[in-house]
Formats: C-alpha cells, structure tokens, sequence
C-alpha cells in the first residue's frame, strides 16, 4: 500500500528525516535559498502532511491548492504565518515546536544585550579594520549590565528564563504580563510584577518576549520610547512586528534611548534602511533558537507531531486539535 505524501519546505536535520522517512513519502526542497511560493504551491498538490518553517504563509490559496493535507507542521513556536482558523474550518491540524527552544533563545537574548551595552560589534569592526590605535581611557565605553534593572516584556516560558539569567548578574527583575505569575515563581526569580509603562520608565534594559497577534502588534512604539530612560536598551528576539521600526530609528537617532539590539525584524528579511547604518543597534538574522541541538529537536517534534495523527493520535502540540 502506498504511504502518506509529506512536503518539508526544509532540508531538516538528519534525526527528523529519519522519523518522516520511516512513515512516509517524504519529499524535501533542499535547493539554496527559501522556497519560492509558486514552487511550494505545486508541490503541496499531493501531500498529506506539511512540515514548514515560519517564511512560509500558509493561507486559503495554500490550502486550496492541497486537496489532500491534514497536518500543517511547523518547525517554530510562533505560528502568524499560519492561517489557523482556515485550516480548522478544513479539518487540518496545526502544530508547533513550544517549549525546546525557550533556554536557546534566552541565551541569545542575553548575548544580544551585552553585545549591545558593551559595544561589541563596534569593537569588533574596529579591530578587523585594522584601525584600531590600541587601548585608551574612554574607548569605546558602554553601560554596565550588573546591578541594573532588567525589564521583560511577556513573562512566559522564556521571559522567564531571561530572568533567571539575570539573578546572576544580580539584577532588579521587572516585568509586564497579561498573565502574572505565581507568587511561587516571582519569589524564585525576584521578579517584580508591573505595569508596562512603569517597566518602560524604569528599567535600563526592556526585552521582548510576546507573541504577535493583533494587539501586540506596534507595542513598542514612539510613545514607548518617550517613557524609557534615555540611558536604556531595548531587546527584541520575539517578532519584528512588534516594535514601530520607524519610531525605533528615530529613537535611536535622536538619543531618546542608548541602543537596541533585534534578532527579528517588522518586514523580514527586509531590514529598515534607517537600522544598518546606526552604530547603537546590533542586528542579527533570526537565530534565537539557532543551535545544533535546539534546531534539531524543533524538527524532530515537528515529525513527531505528524507521525501522531498517521497514527489515530492527537498530535502532541495540536494548536486547533
């Protein structure tokens, strides 16, 4: 008997082309660069099963163009490029990858605000230009990280991490929640419950750990930084969208905050032309959960989620099950 057709829009990792070539007819797009649309228009005509990644849309041209799918899967906790409620109404399942990359990317959170107050990059292109004059006084001074007050935006899973990471730096822990948590968990972290504008007034470095959805969209916006410290970061490793590129441009132009530094951008791969040219922003390509070991276990449950419904299971991490 022929076995289900599955679409990975990705090469993968070998540990999750073992599992979906076990259980299927997998076919892979392993050609440089992103799928083009028209390519993976054609190539979901047969597939039962979609493994994705967060550059592609899936939405009603998508689906009407597979007849035959029943599982979106993608390799990403963030799912906004997935029309959910589309696929509900086709009785198609949708799932993540939560919780194996929250250590990973708070791990580059961190990287990307020392990088930013310590003025890393800067140094970096300095000394490979070959310009550097060797050490003086005031060269290339930044702002201390301990001992300041650390702000998170969403206290989720990695929110959460973040402030883990900061009682080592013996850091003040603020953060805004739609959620707040247990008095258990505050007290574990030292993490102060507060209002967003009193987190934007008083913290020196603002990370952002939300979702994108409609109302978080443009959250950070010229208003925002009118309340932040002139002396502040802002952190960004959770969707472009949801700061007002244009506004942070003019922040950082005018001085209204120290620096930023973004993994994720408002129109990706597209970057702002005002950002690159700035010295006080550090940017980075989307690599918040981009080790070996996390990137490989996003796609191994990714694989698993759709091995679970060939198998009359619910998928592990169903979104719409």
């Amino acid at each position: 008997m022929a076995r289900p057709k599955a679409f990975a829009t990705r090469a993968l990792f070998p540990a999750a082309r073992a599992i979906l070539d076990a259980h299927f007819d997998t076919n892979y797009w392993t050609q440089p660069g992103g799928l083009p649309r028209s390519e993976l228009l054609k190539r979901v005509a047969e597939a039962e099963v979609l493994i994705c990644v967060i550059t592609e849309r899936v939405d009603e041209e998508l689906l009407a163009a597979a007849p035959h799918l029943r599982i979106v899967a993608t390799v990403s906790v963030g799912y906004d490029h997935i029309d959910v409620a589309a696929c509900t109404r086709r009785k198609i399942v949708v799932t993540n990858t939560p919780g194996v990359l929250d250590d990973t990317t708070a791990d580059l959170a961190w990287a990307l605000l020392m990088a930013v107050a310590r003025r890393v990059v800067e140094g970096d292109a300095w000394v490979r230009s070959g310009a550097w004059p060797g050490w003086d006084l005031d060269q290339l001074v930044g702002g201390d990280v301990h001992g300041k007050t650390l702000g998170i935006i969403g206290f989720g899973r990695i929110g959460q991490r973040m402030a883990r990471r900061a009682l080592g730096f013996e850091m003040r822990v603020l953060y805004a929640s739609r959620h707040r948590a247990s008095q258990e968990i505050e007290k574990e972290l030292c993490a102060k419950f507060a209002a967003m504008d009193g987190v934007l007034a008083d913290s020196d470095f603002v990370s952002l750990h939300v979702p994108l959805f409609p109302e978080t969209r443009h959250l950070i916006s010229e208003a925002s930084f009118a309340k932040m410290k002139r002396s502040a970061y802002l952190i960004n490793t959770t969707r472009g969208p949801v700061v007002d590129e244009t506004a942070l441009v003019a922040a950082l132009k005018s001085g209204q905050i120290a620096g930023a530094a973004l993994d994720v951008y408002e129109h990706e791969p597209k970057v702002h032309p005002g950002l690159p040219p700035l010295k006080n922003v550090v940017l980075a390509p989307h690599i918040g959960s981009a080790s070996v070991e996390t990137r490989t276990k996003m796609a191994v449950m990714a694989a698993e989620n759709a091995v679970a419904l060939l198998e009359g299971r619910r998928p592990p991490n169903a979104l719409n099950a």
